[in-house]
C-alpha cells in the first residue's frame, strides 16, 4: 500500500518484472491469460515467472471464461481471479465463476459503455470491480483513461465493494487520477510500459514516487 492506496501492477510476463514490481510495494501482480493480448502469459508460465516472489497477490486476467477453464486457473495458485466480460452476459455465467472462485476472490470487469453504470445484478456476484476504459474492440489494455467523476459515483453509492481504476494510469496523471476519482486500488499496465508487454523500471518507480508524494489529497470517495 502506498499512501493509503493498494496498487496493482498488470501485464506481468517476467519474474524480474515481477520482482521489481514486488519491491516497490505493489500489493497485486496481475498476470492476462487472454491470448489476444500482448501481454499474454500462458498458464503454464505462471509458476515459473512467480516463483519465489512473496508478498503481492497473485491476480489471474481472464475473459469470459467457461466454469471448467476458471477452475483450471484457480488450481494454479492464483489469489483473485479478474474477469473481463460483455455487460450481456447472462448472469448465470457470472453467478458460475462466483460459484468456482468465490464471490470475495473474484474481481468483475464488465464492458460497460461511457453513458451505462453497473449493472445492479452483478453486485451480488463479487466483492471487488474493475471499470476500465471501454473500447469496441478491447478488453483492457486500451492506454486511454477514463470517466474519473463516473469511478467516484460508483464508489460512493456502493462503499461496501472494493473498486478498483484501471485505464491509462502512468505517473504523468497518477495523481490527478486519485484525487479525481477518490480511488482506493488502481490498476496499472500500458502506462509503466516502455513497449506492449514490457515494463519499464523508471517509469514504475517514478509511478510509486508520484502516489508517494501527493501530498494526502482527498479525492471524492
Amino acid at each position: 500500500m502506498i499512501d493509503g492506496v493498494r496498487l496493482k501492477v498488470c501485464g506481468i510476463r517476467t519474474r524480474a518484472e515481477a520482482e521489481a514490481a514486488a519491491s516497490l510495494g505493489a500489493d497485486f501482480l496481475g498476470f492476462i491469460l487472454y491470448p489476444a493480448s500482448p501481454r499474454y502469459l500462458p498458464l503454464e508460465s505462471f509458476a515459473t515467472v512467480s516463483q519465489g516472489v512473496s508478498g503481492p497477490a497473485k491476480v489471474a486476467v481472464c475473459v469470459t471464461p467457461t466454469a471448467a477453464e476458471l477452475a483450471a486457473v484457480q488450481a494454479a495458485g492464483f489469489d483473485r481471479f479478474q474477469v473481463h466480460f460483455r455487460a450481456d452476459t447472462l448472469l448465470a455465467t457470472v453467478a458460475s465463476w462466483a460459484e468456482t472462485v468465490g464471490v470475495d476472490r473474484l474481481w468483475l470487469a464488465p464492458k460497460l459503455l461511457p453513458a451505462a453504470d453497473l449493472p445492479a445484478g452483478l453486485r451480488p456476484l463479487a466483492e471487488t470491480f474493475l471499470l476500465d476504459t471501454f473500447d469496441p474492440d478491447k478488453f483492457g489494455g486500451t492506454g486511454r483513461t477514463g470517466d474519473w467523476g463516473k469511478f467516484a459515483r460508483h464508489q460512493r453509492a456502493h462503499p461496501e465493494k472494493t473498486w478498483v481504476l484501471s485505464g491509462g494510469l502512468g505517473p504523468e496523471n497518477i495523481r490527478d487520477a486519485l484525487q479525481l476519482s477518490g480511488a482506493r486500488v488502481v490498476d496499472v499496465n500500458s502506462g509503466v510500459e516502455s513497449a506492449p508487454g514490457v515494463k519499464d523500471l523508471g517509469k514504475l518507480q517514478a509511478l510509486v514516487r508520484a502516489m508517494a508524494a501527493r501530498g494526502g489529497t482527498a479525492g471524492p470517495g
